[in-house]
């Protein structure tokens, strides 16, 4: 006997919200959301700021849980009064056992990699800068270890050569969507058949820090030009100008083996380009952001500097 799912669905960013908003178009029944507590931000941090998918959610009439502890007993007889079946977890943090444990259906977690390959918190990223030409999403049945649960889903998508971090994050935005939607349809209709991990294929994605973000220039210039990108448009790859941070958030490289330069080196112009010695040759900047400053592209920051 098939079983219609009720879905509590756990959200935060705006990666989560076209999954969300994808299961209400289809006619799916969303119980309640789970999302994070409000933080204050903006001007003088004076605002206090809803998540992207609270925000939809409540735009369309949903029940909102925002817990500071996923363990609160307080929290969980809320979540439990949902009586929902299924969760659905996108963009969200690692849940308890006395969560992903309560829905009959099983609670599935909507991963930016193709597991076991980038387990962690910055799987689009590292795939960048590792050099990946292919990624793509994964969706898996929670257990007690942190992405390593029972594959239901996945599908594949290509990384272009000069593709930002932020631009294949929008792409698998909506490819994501679309992969928890056969999920929740294959769960339905009990339709899928789990896969193993092969924990000898994974690799880690960990959290990125603003100390690990600096460029490496002593690298070769096609290692560079991916760590730029993958790292753009955040939290950004930065190097130093006139003491203050200057992130690059678009480049290019250029190979040159015979390079006169120490690596880190700027080489420019003064008009048209700006460049940086590396191992093998040059990264030049197409597009870069001053500390506390809009992106621009180089010839526009070019006009407004002097430079020795």
């Amino acid at each position: 006997m098939l079983v219609k799912p009720r879905i509590v669905f756990m959200g935060t960013s705006e990666f989560a919200v076209p999954s969300l908003s994808i299961l209400l178009e289809h006619g799916y029944d969303v119980a309640g959301v789970v999302t994070a507590t409000d933080k204050w931000g903006g001007r003088g941090m004076m605002q206090l700021l809803q998540s992207p998918v609270k925000q939809y959610a409540l735009s369309h009439g949903l029940p909102v849980l925002q817990p500071e502890k996923l363990k609160d007993p307080n929290f969980l007889q809320a979540l439990a009064a949902l009586e929902a079946n299924l969760q659905v977890i996108v963009a969200f943090r690692m849940l308890p056992e006395a969560v992903w444990r309560m829905p009959a259906l099983g609670a599935f977690n909507l991963h930016g990699s193709l597991l076991p390959r980038y387990r962690g918190a910055a799987p689009i990223n590292w795939a960048i800068i590792n050099g990946e030409t292919e990624t793509g999403v994964t969706t898996f049945f929670l257990n007690a270890e942190i992405d390593t649960g029972d594959i239901i889903l996945q599908e594949r998508m290509p990384i272009g050569p000069d593709e930002t971090a932020g631009e294949v994050h929008d792409r698998m935005m909506k490819l994501g969507a679309q992969v928890v939607l056969k999920t929740v349809q294959a769960i339905e209709n009990q339709s899928y058949v789990l896969k193993k991990q092969d924990d000898a294929l994974a690799s880690p994605a960990p959290k990125i820090f603003h100390d690990t973000c600096r460029i490496p220039f002593h690298l070769p210039a096609i290692a560079v030009h991916n760590f730029i990108r993958g790292l753009s448009p955040y939290p950004g790859a930065w190097t130093l100008w006139k003491n203050q941070q200057m992130k690059i958030l678009r480049s290019r490289p250029i190979l040159e083996p015979i390079q006169p330069y120490p690596p880190g080196q700027m080489v420019s112009d003064s008009k048209n380009f700006l460049r940086y010695a590396v191992a093998d040759g040059w990264i030049e900047v197409l597009e870069l952001q001053l500390q506390s400053r809009r992106r621009m592209r180089t010839d526009e920051f070019l006009r407004g500097v002097r430079l020795s």
